[in-house]
């Protein structure tokens, strides 16, 4: 009876996971914007389903629960940032008073803007990955990596 009960539990837990790694609340798109001579914005968007949130890259210092935003560039020799990331998005300060946590997060639509500089004026890619977590008010998915490359013409 114990093993039975144990591998039901364990048929169970696999089939939660299974369900939530099906989940993809979150989908991401990548551009490069010229804004001026040798000089691009490049915007790693994040179109967010009803209901969810993504956490910005910057939590509050009582965070317990939110697993930050990352957003990393693979260096390229003819590519220079130029500044931090910044987040373009209605920015919302969530508290959890219960738990007596905040977080930073975005719902919707966030845009995650890097400036960079050409050295030359040639066509290159910039590759990286993004690192992010999804919750709504019941749950959280396990946080996710998602390589991206993202052309400059």
């Amino acid at each position: 009876m114990m093993k039975k009960l144990f591998l039901l539990a364990v048929l169970f837990s696999a089939a939660i996971a299974s369900q939530a790694q099906g989940l993809n609340p979150v989908s991401w798109s990548y551009s490069a914007k010229k804004i001026a001579d040798k000089t691009y914005e490049l915007y790693v968007t994040a179109t967010i389903q009803d209901g969810w949130h993504v956490f910005s890259q910057v939590q509050p210092k009582d965070d317990a629960i939110a697993d930050p935003t990352v957003i990393t560039f693979n260096n390229n020799p003819t590519v220079t940032p130029d500044g931090r990331i910044r987040e373009e998005g209605k920015l919302e300060k969530f508290r959890d008073n219960k738990l007596k946590v905040s977080a930073n997060q975005y719902s919707k639509k966030v845009d995650f803007v890097q400036v960079v500089k050409l050295k030359a004026d040639i066509k290159t890619n910039v590759t990286g990955e993004v690192y992010y977590q999804t919750c709504n008010d019941e749950k959280c998915l396990p946080g996710k990596k998602i390589k991206f490359t993202i052309p400059i013409q």
